[in-house]
């Protein structure tokens, strides 16, 4: 862990450091936001499974509010026009957590920590643990891991880990906690530790 604790400290010491806060101060302003933005992240994050994050991005920021209008047919048609991966799957995903929205808004007010990810994770189509953290982090939510393969990668290299075949729930737990070592090492919390570790894997800071 050293070894992975002495190259992020070297990256706190340039510029990634001011885009990583800048970033976290972007996502931090989505508390704000009205539920439809909130609900317009969401989306964002059923869309990124098993997808790349640029191209979700483009095809995301043209989209905008209208994953809230569009029905299901729509939207299917919109994801098949701009060449979105799995179309119809994913509109049939976001058309089920429209009908959510009034609970998610309830959700976000009343729920905290782990009960928070737990009810989204249950409620919402298409969000499992990875999914459902990088939804909190994007909405200013700090203290959850995102860990996909990047991530999974990266602390197989540094021998953290032994990179798993599946990512059940015990499996996504563990390794969390190894984050959150890490990250009180560091004294970052888990949003900025993701971004850090991100870059170091990808050479991006995206979202």
């Amino acid at each position: 862990m050293n070894d992975l604790i002495d190259s992020i400290k070297e990256l706190q010491q340039g510029e990634i450091r001011e885009l990583i806060s800048q970033r976290i101060s972007e996502f931090s302003q989505y508390k704000e936001e009205h539920i439809n933005e909130i609900f317009k992240e969401l989306c964002f994050c059923v869309m990124t499974a098993n997808c790349g994050a640029e191209k979700c991005i483009e095809i995301h920021e043209q989209i905008g509010l209208d994953f809230v209008k569009f029905s299901e047919t729509e939207l299917s048609n919109r994801f098949k026009e701009l060449g979105y991966r799995f179309p119809n799957i994913r509109a049939q995903y976001i058309n089920e957590s429209k009908k959510k929205i009034d609970e998610l808004k309830i959700a976000l007010r009343d729920l905290e920590g782990e009960e928070l990810r737990k009810w989204i994770v249950k409620n919402i189509k298409g969000l499992g643990y990875k999914e459902s953290s990088h939804f909190l982090r994007n909405i200013g939510y700090k203290n959850y891991a995102i860990i996909d393969f990047h991530i999974a990668d990266l602390l197989e290299k540094y021998q953290l880990i032994e990179k798993p075949k599946t990512m059940t729930k015990t499996k996504y737990i563990e390794i969390e906690e190894i984050l959150k070592d890490l990250g009180e090492r560091l004294s970052l919390n888990m949003a900025e530790l993701d971004l850090y570790l991100w870059y170091m894997e990808t050479g991006k800071i995206l979202k």
